[in-house]
């Protein structure tokens, strides 16, 4: 995989309710519901159920740190 097969990734699920699985610090796994809804050349936008907004980058995704379960 590389970064632009991770932005293509990005562009299909734009609007999409998907589930998420973010592996943080000190193995700490939070799940969460979340659209994406901009992307940008370095990081993608995902706005959560609670109207919360994060950003991620794509090396996230590469190194999966972050997953799209659904």
């Amino acid at each position: 995989m590389t970064i632009d097969k991770m932005r293509n990734i990005v562009k299909e699920n734009i609007g999409v309710n998907h589930l998420f699985r973010f592996h943080g610090t000190r193995n700490q796994i939070e799940e969460f519901n979340g659209v994406i809804t901009a992307f940008y050349p370095a990081i993608f936008i995902i706005t959560i159920d609670n109207c919360q907004i994060r950003s991620f980058s794509y090396s996230d995704l590469l190194i999966q740190n972050l997953e799209i379960l659904d």
